[in-house]
């Protein structure tokens, strides 16, 4: 019975191990094709961006600054400046939540593709 339990706490320590090592690899890199925007949510999933209507998509991710998921309910009534990517069919699914520094500092790279790149690997290499 002895030889059982060595050998499963030996397989748990292993798996363990192989985990932890992998998880040191994983590197964070800014979300690609995104844009900037103020969103106002209302009753979800109906929102706003930069005052003009539009919809979150069945099953959208909305993530603070701590990159934590949010509920688009716990937003309602409130209007928060984030980055947001659309999913094939035009509605809004992946959402990050930005300061309003980081913000102010992404909205004035206005067209200019690869200075609003560099912003947002700034501000998402920074975030721990």
């Amino acid at each position: 019975m002895n030889r059982w339990i060595r050998a499963a706490f030996a397989a748990t320590l292993t798996v363990f191990a192989a985990h932890a090592v992998l998880a040191q690899g994983i590197v964070r890199e800014p979300p690609k094709d995104v844009r900037a925007a103020r969103m106002a949510v209302g009753a979800p999933p109906e929102i706003a961006l930069n005052g003009q209507p539009d919809r979150l998509s069945p099953g959208a991710r909305i993530r603070n600054v701590q990159n934590l998921v949010v509920m688009s309910g716990s937003l309602a009534g409130q209007t928060v400046p984030v980055v947001y990517r659309r999913d094939p069919s035009g509605m809004v699914h992946d959402v990050w939540m930005l300061t309003e520094d980081e913000y102010a500092r992404v909205s004035g790279a206005g067209s200019d593709v690869s200075l609003f790149g560099q912003l947002l690997e700034a501000i998402f290499g920074s975030r721990k």
